[in-house]
């Protein structure tokens, strides 16, 4: 096997830091670091890769900013490797990372995905638990060891809520470019990304071995997206668009999940109170839309 990591950053150099930190103290060194800085104005960055001295690691600046997405999209053009993951800048990789991923990979070598363990921490880094990452456990499959999922039946968990870490994820790199991604989406990327992938026959593999952190940041884009209610706009229409593609493939059960979005509805509504004290009228509007509106058809 071999790894690749890309980070598209644009934010904390002092986390940046720490996730390249994380990444030089794997216990299997056998890896490839490229970083694809989106323009952060800090001068002193490049300088601070150059004195690493690593040979594996590599520091990319683009001339003009892309944007989060496109940045994202940018990684995955530029690797080499056959497998590819997309760590967040702020994320950070327990030592046993590559040797977990490595074993999964030996024992299931056709998989398009690989979702190992994941634990939540805060932006100090301490363990969080929140109510995203408690609904995450309801859904996630309960296994004891590595196991190879496929077909309608994780397509239909996926879609009544959305147990993966996008971050922590490692692609076979050939199986991505034969999929890409759907146009337009900017929150819901990383779903359709791994349903496409579901729906042309491949395999998802999960491996419990906790070795990746998460980091949940209060403040984040994800959280602002959230509270204006703009996120659930593009998750209802990507699970609408997804439930026919289902319907049409005879995925009747998923399709139903996609219909419902259950947990997307739950997430909205956890937003809702805050949008109404801060007379957040778009945020009101589209949020009470995701919440009571009709499922469609």
């Amino acid at each position: 096997m071999s790894l690749e990591f890309m980070v598209p950053f644009y934010g904390d150099p002092g986390l940046l830091k720490e996730t390249v930190a994380s990444v030089q103290a794997q216990t299997d060194g056998d890896w490839r670091l490229t970083v694809v800085d989106d323009g952060y104005p800090d001068d002193s960055i490049p300088g601070w890769f150059a004195t690493l001295g690593d040979e594996r690691i590599r520091y990319l600046r683009n001339e003009t900013n892309l944007g989060a997405n496109k940045n994202y999209e940018k990684c995955l053009s530029l690797a080499t490797a056959d497998d590819v993951t997309v760590l967040g800048a702020d994320d950070l990789l327990r030592p046993n990372y590559v040797s977990v991923l490595r074993e999964a990979r030996r024992r299931f070598p056709d998989a398009a995905v690989i979702q190992p363990g994941v634990e939540v921490v805060d932006e100090h880094g301490r363990p969080a638990h929140s109510l995203a990452d408690r609904v995450k456990r309801v859904y996630a499959p309960r296994t004891d060891g590595p196991v190879e999922l496929s077909g309608e039946d994780v397509a239909a968990s996926l879609l009544k809520g959305n147990w993966l870490y996008f971050p922590a994820l490692c692609f076979s790199v050939a199986k991505v470019r034969e999929v890409g991604f759907r146009e337009g989406l900017n929150v819901v990327q990383d779903l359709a990304l791994v349903m496409d992938l579901l729906q042309r026959g491949e395999s998802l593999v999960v491996d419990p071995t906790v070795c990746f952190a998460y980091r949940r940041h209060s403040s984040s884009d994800s959280s602002w997206r959230a509270l204006e209610g703009t996120r659930f706009v593009e998750e209802r229409e990507y699970f609408l668009t997804v439930a026919g593609e289902l319907q049409a493939r005879g995925w009747s059960r998923a399709a139903r999940a996609a219909r419902l979005h259950v947990s997307s509805r739950l997430h909205a509504l956890t937003y809702l109170p805050a949008a109404v004290r801060q007379r957040h009228r778009v945020g009101m509007r589209n949020l009470s839309r995701h919440v009571f509106g009709g499922v469609g058809h």
